[in-house]
């Protein structure tokens, strides 16, 4: 059997995922520890925990990206994340990646329902924040951003968000937005 550091990136990324485990982000070291690293940043509120919250940066006068973190429950808990607002941006949306035939479809959502046993990643190619019309691009790899993300029961969870163009370390540069129809962003 052959691993090249792709896969392997990949599988702990669906191995984090699976069992609850936060991805590392690295960081410029102005924000991280002595070795120049941070962990990733986590917020909670109650029985919710966002942890590893990061955004790609934005080109030139691009106002569109996506933000992406891991969000969990305590046990017993259950919430819906129903809305997210940044002072960055005049419009933060929920949204889903879809596949239809060979091509990825981009869908806001309504909310995306959290669970002890149904924790939710939000990533590449499946459930991410868009944000849209930020008000003074680019976002600088290397810089943060605060995300509020509103919950059914929970509340407003404020979140620091990393400007980082790979995010937990695998490259997500593959997946272009070239094939994928935005629906009503057009």
């Amino acid at each position: 059997m052959t691993c090249n550091l792709k896969t392997a990136l990949c599988g702990a990324v669906v191995l984090a995922a699976v069992s609850g485990a936060a991805p590392f982000v690295a960081t410029p070291a102005h924000a991280g520890d002595k070795q120049g690293m941070a962990m990733p940043a986590t917020a909670s509120k109650g029985p919710i925990t966002i942890s590893g919250a990061w955004a790609r940066p934005t080109i030139a006068k691009m106002k569109i990206t996506a933000a992406y973190f891991s969000a969990a429950i305590a046990d017993g808990a259950t919430d819906k994340l129903i809305a997210a607002k940044t002072p960055v941006a005049e419009k933060a949306e929920l949204h889903q990646h879809i596949m239809q035939g060979d091509v990825a479809k981009m869908r806001p959502v309504d909310a995306v329902p959290l669970s002890a046993d149904h924790p939710v990643v939000f990533q590449p190619g499946g459930y991410h924040i868009m944000i849209m019309g930020v008000k003074n691009p680019p976002l600088k790899e290397g810089t943060t951003f605060p995300l509020t993300l509103t919950f059914e029961k929970a509340g407003d969870v404020t979140v620091t968000v990393n400007v980082s163009k790979t995010g937990g370390g695998m490259n997500h540069g593959t997946m272009g937005h070239g094939n994928m129809d935005h629906g009503q962003h057009k």
